[in-house]
């Protein structure tokens, strides 16, 4: 069934408190995509941020991001006063996230509101624990060792810890328990608004597309907790990192710096550590987009002590045997394969045996003229999902303005874009305009914004994943021309 969706992660959601929240805000985007016959809300990873912000690069895989939860819930609960919240700076401009400002603050605000409901615990908050034991225990201790070590990553804990013997362990969980307490008191709190959140969505019969990074940062519970699953030595350094090889645009390639899989050792027991965590995530979303697909297929793989990507190489990934073992597991998943980049024909041949739909951007489409193209529409096949372009891409106008000219002449040709429709929009049309049996549009594109507008500059720190929406944009004439594109194109929810 032809249906539209749009990219709009939940830190862009506008809010008084300098970023977005799984609170009013998110109710009122919800409206605006089921008034406009809108069906799919996607966002990316929901994670705990670590180093750079990046969702891709998270504390866990299990837990919520604490800048989430909504502080006006709390103080309507009382367990905030709404002078608390208001007297702090959060940041200076409506449509940027201040993320030292929040690192800085948030934390502070969300322990006095602990301290006050930490009075009186509910049955419900015990009863949330036991049911999240199996990951919520350890991913407590890590962040609150991590407070006591001033933010210092696991693996430069002292040994005892690092290695997590049995005795230490008691002992720091006796020790840091107010701390523990506080990291488990805000995932319950942010377990209560999602559930609510995604309830109201289910209301509307909007469905939530959700992102899963393929690999997971070094400095993560789930590696401290495991690391015997992870490219690590006996010291746990890491000995292979994840990245992407050199190519004409970067002649060093990327070095993403997580660890590699040993997925020699998860086949042993049927890939148990992914199984789990997949079956979490289908707790949280309707459709999952897993991130560098190719990367089941084969990896680069990267010495730990090289500087860059150059001396890397590919090597086999775990391929079919994978899905075939998650299919019997967890029977059928709604997947979106992240299959951009550097493609070989075993990545094609996996994409054909799993049977699941792979992107197609728009941006891609204009480096040549000979219709050969995979991203021209006229390419396209229904079993797929089109975007005019993504969080790592720039805006249709940004990229518009930047790209090369013959790229912009044969975009202009291609598409038919005319300043009286608007480029943006023309980009739009074409997406939505085409076969592919999904449309997905970022936001930033729908409010016709340029490059001031990108999410993020891949394998560049600073500056990423802080752009917002300010509550004056997204108003009566959006809304009539993305609900006249549905319309059109029979895409209406």
């Amino acid at each position: 069934m032809r249906n539209s969706g749009i990219l709009m992660h939940l830190s862009s959601l506008p809010s008084r408190y300098g970023i977005g929240t799984l609170g009013k805000e998110a109710e009122k985007f919800a409206d605006f995509l089921d008034r406009t016959g809108t069906g799919y809300w996607q966002i990316l990873p929901i994670g705990p941020t670590s180093y750079g912000d990046s969702p891709y690069q998270s504390f866990s895989s299990y837990a919520g991001n604490p800048y989430f939860i909504d502080l006006e819930e709390l103080i309507e609960e009382g367990l905030l006063r709404e002078t608390e919240c208001s007297a702090i700076a959060w940041s200076d401009r409506e449509d940027q996230v201040d993320y030292e400002t929040l690192y800085q603050y948030r934390f502070q605000i969300l322990y006095r509101a602990y301290r006050r409901f930490s009075d009186d615990l509910p049955e419900e908050f015990f009863s949330f624990c036991e049911k999240e034991k199996s990951w919520l225990e350890d991913y407590a201790l890590f962040m609150a060792e991590k407070d006591d070590h001033e933010g210092e990553p696991w693996y430069q804990w002292e040994d005892e810890l690092k290695l997590r013997e049995k005795e230490t362990l008691a002992r720091e969980r006796n020790r840091l328990a107010d701390r523990i307490r506080f990291y488990e008191v805000l995932q319950y709190w942010f377990y209560r608004q999602w559930e609510a959140f995604r309830g109201m969505l289910k209301q509307k019969h909007i469905r939530l597309i959700g992102d899963i990074p393929i690999y997971m940062a070094y400095d993560s519970v789930e590696v401290w907790c495991e690391p015997e699953l992870f490219s690590l030595d006996e010291n746990l350094d890491q000995v292979q990192v994840a990245g992407c090889p050199p190519d004409a645009f970067d002649a060093g390639g990327q070095l993403w710096g997580n660890p590699i899989y040993r997925w020699d050792v998860m086949k042993k027991d049927g890939y148990a550590w992914w199984m789990r965590r997949l079956r979490h995530t289908m707790r949280f979303f309707d459709k999952i987009r897993i991130d560098h697909f190719r990367g089941f297929a084969s990896y680069f793989s990267i010495p730990a002590e090289d500087e860059d990507a150059t001396g890397g190489k590919w090597v086999k990934g775990p391929g079919y045997d994978f899905f075939r073992t998650m299919k019997r597991e967890l029977g059928e998943v709604d997947i979106i394969a992240e299959d951009l980049g550097f493609l070989t024909e075993d990545v094609y041949e996996l994409m054909d045996q799993c049977g699941y739909p792979g992107m197609k951007v728009l941006q891609f489409a204009f480096g040549c003229d000979d219709g050969q193209n995979l991203y021209l529409p006229h390419n396209f096949t229904p079993h797929s999902v089109v975007y005019t372009g993504t969080h790592d891409n720039n805006t249709s106008l940004g990229w518009y303005a930047e790209c090369e000219p013959w790229e912009r002449d044969h975009a202009t040709a291609y598409l038919h874009l005319d300043e009286e429709e608007g480029i943006g929009w023309g980009m739009i049309r074409g997406a939505m305009g085409s076969v592919s049996e999904l449309a997905i549009v970022p936001m930033q594109d729908i409010l016709e914004l340029g490059t001031e507008a990108r999410m993020n500059r891949p394998s560049t720190l600073g500056g990423n994943w802080c752009w917002r929406m300010r509550p004056d944009q997204n108003d009566a004439v959006v809304a009539e021309k993305w609900s006249t594109m549905n319309r059109r194109f029979a895409r209406w929810k």
